[in-house]
């Protein structure tokens, strides 16, 4: 037993600093290419956070990873890299300088009917947050990035309020 946990602390470093090393290879996963192929910008991590009383879940997802926070209890997920450049594309089109002043199509946060939701996109280190709106049901301009956000949540948590259009 003794060379097991001996080998066990040897590769396991071995794995950890590979993986890190696997993960930077992959390329620039998140960068904004415009159509002569400068480097606009990044999206470094997206952040939706859904409150209401008693419930408080906020869900990060980066390149590698998406992070769930329900009331203080968290869990990782590994992100695959294709899964992030879905969701990069969707961030991509929206006009993250009018983000904040996009109108809600419903109101049920307001009697605890749904929850109150933002999308935080974080780009070259400056953060866009969006207007407040119920849970499944984000303004217009942000569906195609919601439903891609919450594309593998689907089974797990039902949207408040009416279901995305």
């Amino acid at each position: 037993m003794k060379i097991n946990y001996k080998l066990l602390i040897v590769i396991i470093p071995l794995i950890l600093s590979n993986t890190n090393c696997t993960s930077q290879q992959k390329g620039s996963s998140g960068t904004v290419m415009s159509n002569s192929g400068q480097k606009k910008s990044k999206v470094e991590k997206i952040e939706v956070t859904e409150q209401t009383r008693g419930t408080n879940r906020i869900i990060t997802f980066t390149p590698d990873s998406k992070t769930t926070s329900v009331n203080g209890n968290v869990s990782v997920d590994v992100l695959s890299a294709a899964a992030w450049e879905n969701i990069v594309k969707q961030a991509e089109v929206i006009d993250l300088d009018k983000i904040a002043s996009l109108k809600s199509p419903s109101e049920g946060r307001f009697g605890d009917r749904a929850f109150a939701s933002s999308i935080l996109i974080t780009v070259d280190g400056k953060t866009y947050e969006s207007s407040t709106f119920d849970s499944g049901v984000p303004p217009k301009e942000l569906e195609p990035l919601y439903r891609e956000l919450f594309k593998g949540i689907k089974g797990k948590q039902k949207p408040s309020g009416k279901e995305i259009r």
